[in-house]
């Protein structure tokens, strides 16, 4: 899908970041900023940052940042294309008919046309469950304690006995098979013809964060087999990638995510206030879902069922987690199975409690792990202990793992320092010490050395943006192709023409990238801290040497890649060398 330029920067002008951002977070201003608590991790002091002059936001305390699209991007979870709309809909701008390739095209309506489906097949089973069909259901729902404006809310409904009653009526609304089995609704075999996926079933919809219905999960009314069916994947529903109730819980604005098992479990909590609560649909939890519980929350409290299986899942999912940098406690249920079961015996409050009571996820597993050892014998303990030493050496930041060796010494009785020492003997046994460091290789070297060139360029674009004075300064060395890292190379040639055209604006160079990632590496970019330097004649000195540095980089990256008949280039080569030498002489004012 395509805009033009054009209208992308009319949208983008149209709406003041500061306004935009205001509706979602409560800003005060601070000098020529606007500060706020940041709405992307959870903090205490404001250190989200919105400037009116550059039309753009930055995080100093995660590094969020972007223009108003990448807000819209990272807030609503939209794509680069749905933030445009809804920002030209807020500034009562009438969007021209996209432009697509062939390919996206196709593709874009194949989401549509699903996405329509699943929406229609939605507001069908809620009607079946309403009906005198759908009797069983609701009596089901209304035993489980659900109220009707749960019931509402969830968009729960019932498919119908026949098997072939969907079928028909989507069938009517001029869908072909094959979308319908795109969709997932349907299944067609040679033996049994066409049929519906879900048929005498309770049926949950599972949305999007954008609240659009991707897929259903169903329970069977009776004793059939499997009592839980979900959706397949298909185009618009990856069940590795979503989570039930994350549409609502995203909104809850607490600090932490309630995981649980099953559609349920997350209904039960929200209708006691738990408005935090999600679940993984029918799998256990993969990275691509703490990768997107990530995005909202650091923390969760796992409320898995207390049984076998559910403590397998815990111990599975809580290294998952650390993997993604969330903390991961554990509730326990029992007496009960689930949350539903404990909250309708013993109520919210209770709950809240057992919140308050929850074992930390590394801890919660060495609980686990002793049912495995008589604790009460001498060796037992002694193994135990040693295992436990062994996963302590897993722990790579020495804080964290001297931490958690003291937590565990004074659980067990044991030494302190004994336990260190055996921790730092098993990790040697089992391969997990660091290494000793050893002088760097040239490989090495070469490596710390591009990530310099990285940041000196970054460090220069900064400059530029900070004080267009320095163009005429650095201009004389630098251009676009110095920059030899490609997102800077881009940002590069965006700045240097806008300075040209005499306005350099750093909003609209964000208009040229549409991927979200992209976003936060050139949002980041244009709030890249300059070191502290006391005096002016410290930064001219920083200045300089940063521009020598990217400088000396280009010349380097250009002899490597220079064809040997390129006779031209060789010319280019020899006069850039000429200019870097007289970099050394090269003094720069700093207004």
């Amino acid at each position: 899908m395509y805009y033009s330029d054009e209208i992308i920067e009319e949208v983008r002008s149209r709406n003041d970041i500061v306004d935009v951002i205001s509706g979602y977070v409560k800003l005060q201003k601070k000098g020529s900023s606007y500060f706020g608590l940041c709405p992307f991790h959870n903090e205490k002091s404001p250190s989200f940052s919105v400037s009116r002059e550059k039309q753009m936001y930055y995080c100093f305390g995660c590094g969020a940042g972007g223009n108003v699209f990448t807000f819209i991007m990272e807030y609503e979870n939209f794509t680069f294309v749905e933030a445009l709309k809804m920002l030209a809909e807020r500034a009562g701008i009438d969007l021209p008919e996209a432009e697509y390739s062939q390919e996206a095209k196709a593709k874009a309506d194949l989401r549509m046309q699903l996405l329509e489906i699943n929406k229609l097949a939605a507001k069908y089973y809620y009607a079946q469950l309403k009906s005198e069909h759908g009797q069983q259901a609701y009596r089901y729902l209304k035993d489980r304690e659900l109220s009707d404006e749960t019931i509402v809310a969830f968009g729960l409904g019932y498919s119908n006995k026949y098997s072939d009653d969907l079928y028909r009526y989507l069938k009517m609304k001029g869908y072909s098979d094959t979308l319908l089995q795109q969709a997932g609704l349907i299944t067609i075999d040679e033996r049994n013809g066409v049929y519906d996926k879900f048929w005498n079933r309770v049926m949950f919809p599972i949305m999007d964060v954008n609240n659009k219905v991707i897929g259903f999960g169903g329970r069977v009314m009776g004793d059939a087999k499997p009592k839980y069916l979900n959706s397949p994947e298909t185009p618009i529903f990856d069940k590795s990638r979503n989570l039930y109730g994350l549409n609502r819980a995203r909104t809850s604005r607490k600090p932490y995510f309630l995981i649980c098992e099953g559609y349920m479990d997350v209904i039960s909590l929200h209708q006691a206030g738990f408005s935090n609560a999600v679940a993984s649909l029918g799998t256990a939890l993969t990275a691509g879902h703490a990768q997107l519980i990530k995005r909202y929350v650091n923390e969760v409290y796992l409320t898995y069922d207390s049984d076998e299986a559910g403590t397998k899942a815990a111990l599975r999912a809580v290294p998952i987690l650390k993997e993604a940098g969330i903390t991961a406690k554990v509730i326990r249920m029992d007496p009960y199975k689930d949350p539903d079961e404990f909250i309708k015996h013993l109520g919210a409050q209770a709950f809240e409690e057992r919140i308050q009571k929850a074992r930390n996820g590394f801890l919660f597993s060495l609980e686990v792990l002793e049912r495995s050892y008589d604790m009460n014998s001498p060796e037992g303990k002694t193994e135990f202990i040693r295992e436990a030493a062994r996963r302590l050496g897993q722990f790579e930041e020495e804080i964290e793992r001297n931490n958690y060796i003291e937590a565990v010494a004074g659980i067990y009785h044991t030494g302190y320092e004994e336990l260190r020492k055996l921790v730092a003997k098993m990790a040697i046994q089992s391969g997990l010490a660091a290494p000793v460091k050893k002088p760097l290789t040239a490989q090495g070297k070469d490596h710390m050395r591009e990530d310099g060139n990285m940041t000196s360029q970054k460090l220069l674009l900064t400059w530029l943006i900070e004080d267009e004075s320095l163009f005429e300064q650095i201009g004389r060395y630098i251009q676009p192709g110095d920059f030899t890292t490609e997102l800077y190379h881009t940002v590069a040639e965006l700045l240097y023409e806008q300075h040209d055209a005499g306005e350099v604006n750093p909003a609209r160079i964000m208009n040229h990238f549409t991927d979200e990632e992209e976003h936060r590496q050139v949002a980041a970019l244009f709030h890249t801290k300059i070191r502290e330097l006391t005096t002016k004649e410290e930064q001219e000195k920083a200045l300089k040497e940063t521009i020598i540095r990217v400088k000396q980089h280009s010349v380097e990256y250009a002899t490597q890649h220079l064809a040997p008949t390129d006779i031209g280039g060789l010319q280019r080569l020899m006069e850039e060398k000429k200019a870097l030498q007289d970099l050394s002489r090269l003094h720069i004012s700093i207004n």
